[in-house]
């Protein structure tokens, strides 16, 4: 049987009598894009960290590209491309200089670096920023700077933990375009994220960890299919929250709180609707079913700390 491209069976990390992540298996395919979701403490930047080999699982095992992890863990890294959560480039060299610097820590020679230089700064629009340094960058050029960086190995999977976190809308779509490109060149990507929307753009499966375990895998779509209704209407106003007790409750499958809205989840929204007339004073607003929608689900809207 041929061995998946790359692949995590049965991973557990504790620190202490905290279980970091508990028996999570999955697999990534040649030009796949897995998202990672789930909330602080998941066990998300541990799977990472493990998949990069920074840290140890204490059960399970890490094959890629028919290597072992961590017995083979130079020649695995060596295919793998990884752009952190934290900025950690280089604040005294240029951007051409971190790239070229990052490519010596993999053993290329500094002709065959200086080669690819001008096409990572095309790829990452910053041909113009060449030879400023990363101070002088706003935090979306950053980000594509560490993604150019990332790419100075030509590598065949990238690891990319919450890539766009900090950026503006449009900063972030710009990264999202370069990771759609970086996909349609075959590459791989395991992606952890926050923003909902960007799990839905970029990924085609998706897993969904909480506490440390794994709670659902699939599509985007077929997750929103199988475990939400196809309706959504949100109810925000003063008064939104005695809906919760009045009749209009039964006209939905399941009806939330989350602050001042109530969420009404329903297979037809068009009744739900008409008895929202007779409350001019509130706000609706009717949507499908999404991403979001089943995050809060499976994993609570109560915020948590940072594990």
């Amino acid at each position: 049987m041929e061995m998946p491209f790359f692949s995590a069976l049965n991973l557990r990390k504790s620190y202490g009598s905290f279980t970091a992540v508990n028996d999570l298996s999955f697999t990534i395919a040649p030009g796949e894009c897995l998202g990672v979701i789930g909330p602080n403490g998941a066990g998300k930047t541990t799977t990472i960290r493990m998949c990069l080999g920074h840290t140890v699982p204490d059960g399970g095992s890490i094959h890629a590209l028919g290597l072992e992890m961590p017995r083979d863990a130079l020649a695995i890294k060596a295919a793998l491309g990884v752009v952190t959560q934290f900025d950690t480039l280089d604040p005294d060299f240029s951007c051409a200089e971190n790239l070229l610097v990052y490519g010596r820590y993999f053993g290329m020679k500094d002709a065959a670096i200086k080669a690819r230089i001008p096409q990572l700064l095309e790829f990452a629009a910053l041909t113009h920023k060449a030879n400023a340094k990363p101070g002088e960058l706003s935090g979306g050029m950053r980000r594509r700077l560490s993604l150019a960086r990332a790419l100075v190995n030509d590598p065949k999977l990238l690891l990319l933990d919450e890539p766009t976190t900090g950026l503006d809308p449009q900063a972030r779509h710009l990264m999202w375009e370069r990771l759609q490109v970086l996909l349609q060149q075959g590459k791989s990507i395991l992606l952890t994220t926050h923003f909902m929307d960007e799990a839905e753009r970029l990924c085609n499966r998706l897993l969904v960890l909480d506490h440390g375990k794994k709670i659902a895998e699939g599509t985007p779509r077929d997750l929103i299919a199988q475990h939400l209704e196809p309706d959504v209407v949100e109810v925000y106003g003063v008064g939104a929250l005695a809906l919760v007790d009045s009749p209009l409750r039964n006209l939905a499958a399941r009806v939330e709180v989350s602050g001042e809205t109530v969420f009404f989840y329903t297979q037809d929204a068009g009744a739900l609707l008409q008895g929202l007339a007779a409350y001019p004073q509130l706000r609706a607003l009717h949507r499908p079913a999404n991403l979001e929608d089943l995050f809060l689900k499976l994993t609570g809207r109560q915020i948590r700390e940072d594990a």
